[in-house]
């Protein structure tokens, strides 16, 4: 069944509020990922003295548990109701946030971490649920639309968000400043939000503990390359204790009666290209905002929130592509996609010249080329895997949406922080070029996947994102 197929939901309140609520909450909750990329200088010369590993588990961990747990807590909303998962997970980012502000050591700011990434993984795909829930069935992928540019937009807020906490605040100040904006989002939640229904939804405990295991056995693997070597034994034994955990998960999936992720919703090539599409995507453009802070900081001298308002390039392109991508699917059909994820490599590729001397305006068309690529094709494979999906399961199309999109997100984090870290005797801008090259090379290989499985489709839903 598809977006434009299934009755909407009685609409209680107005579409507007709803959206712009459901919108900020995914901007707060995405906003996080980014903003704590402004924090690594006062971090690593805080009496914290984390290592460049932990440096890195710091920003993953939250992105890691937050990917992970997208599906399951889709789920959890769909069983007992969006509204309630929504706002549950707004106390609990607002929870961890305080844990990590008055945090003794990096051990306890890693934990409350992990807490504000539960909290987010709730609120995630409850936004999009809750908005599609109030929009009529032939506004449903431009509801998609929204809540995409919203999430791709978040970066950008958080790093100017961040950067002016930064200026003015110890690195404490950051995780301080989530609180009030998780409150005032849950009081307009429980205003606004719509109730909705409870729907049968599958909860799959340990198929989520082995995803959150495997891929975090991954990013372990890849981390600890740079400092214990890629041929010790944690690094090996890591990577192999990924696979084996992943294909338990694969496995249990195939054989569970009602698992968390059916591996078989991937033969619809359309389903597969959007996820894997959706998570290339944002693994390039996370791994800009991991090093986009330091080489601002480090590189050409900028102040926190001057560093954290050098990025906002990137909202233009995003804001502009994104309105429009979906009709230009429609009526340029494949090739929008392609463009899309021609620009994102485009723009990485640029972004390895840049060294301390590169003039930030010729910086910031980099920036502007990267975000047309996001929004061209994001919103579009987005609708792509929601349409690949009935209603009743649309926590799981959102949690899927969200997950691919944050465990991109993380791996993009950790090869671009272990690039830098195998180059950290170097000048800065040489081995964040050796990043972006690294970066930009992955993101092609993927995307040339990507493009074969959605232009060897299987007729789901090219007509229908519009």
């Amino acid at each position: 069944m598809l977006l434009d197929e299934v009755r909407p939901a009685p609409r209680p309140v107005g579409l507007r509020a709803v959206y712009a609520v459901m919108a900020a909450c995914s901007v707060l909750v995405v906003s996080l990922v980014a903003a704590v990329n402004l924090a690594i200088p006062k971090l690593a010369a805080s009496a914290l003295a984390p290592s460049p590993g932990q440096l890195l588990w710091i920003v993953d961990t939250y992105v890691l548990v937050f990917g992970c747990l997208l599906i399951p807590a889709g789920a959890l909303g769909d069983r007992y109701g969006r509204k309630g998962a929504l706002l549950t997970g707004l106390a609990l980012v607002a929870a961890g946030a305080l844990v990590s502000a008055a945090a003794p050591g990096v051990a306890v700011l890693i934990a409350g971490r992990a807490v504000t990434g539960v909290g987010a993984a709730l609120v995630m795909p409850a936004t999009l649920s809750l908005m599609l829930e109030v929009t009529e069935p032939a506004g449903r992928p431009q509801a998609v639309a929204v809540w995409t540019a919203a999430t791709g937009i978040a970066g950008v807020v958080g790093n100017i968000g961040g950067g002016l906490a930064l200026q003015y605040l110890p690195w404490q100040g950051l995780f301080l400043s989530v609180a009030p904006p998780a409150a005032v989002l849950g009081l307009l939640a429980a205003r606004f939000a719509p109730r909705g229904g409870r729907r049968p939804a599958t909860l799959d405990l340990p198929g989520s503990a082995l995803l959150v295991a495997g891929v975090g056995a991954l990013l372990y693997g890849i981390i600890e390359g740079p400092s214990s070597g890629w041929a010790s034994a944690r690094v090996i034994g890591g990577l192999l204790l990924s696979a084996v955990l992943l294909a338990l998960f694969v496995t249990r999936s195939l054989r569970a009666d009602r698992p968390l992720l059916d591996p078989r919703v991937f033969r619809v090539r359309r389903l597969r290209a959007g996820a894997l599409g959706v998570g290339t995507a944002f693994f390039g453009l996370f791994s800009l905002f991991y090093v986009n802070a330091q080489y601002l900081q480090y590189a050409k001298g900028y102040s926190p929130l001057v560093a954290g308002c050098a990025i906002a390039p990137l909202a233009i392109g995003m804001m502009i592509a994104s309105r429009h991508s979906i009709r230009l699917a429609v009526r340029f059909g494949d090739g929008v996609v392609a463009v899309g994820l021609a620009g994102i490599v485009a723009g990485l590729v640029l972004m390895s010249f840049a060294t301390a001397s590169t003039p930030y305006p010729l910086y910031a068309l980099f920036l502007v080329l990267l975000s047309l690529g996001m929004g061209l094709c994001v919103p579009v494979l987005s609708a792509a895997v929601m349409t690949s999906l009935p209603q009743e399961r649309a926590g799981l199309g959102s949690g899927l949406n969200g997950a691919t999109r944050e465990i991109g997100s993380a791996l993009g984090v950790a090869v671009m922080g272990t690039a830098l870290s195998s180059h950290g005797s170097e000048v800065f801008s040489t081995a964040m070029s050796f990043g972006f090259r690294v970066v930009a090379g992955l993101v092609l290989a993927v995307s040339l996947v990507t493009l074969a499985w959605w232009r060897g489709g299987d007729g789901a839903p090219k007509a229908q994102v519009g």
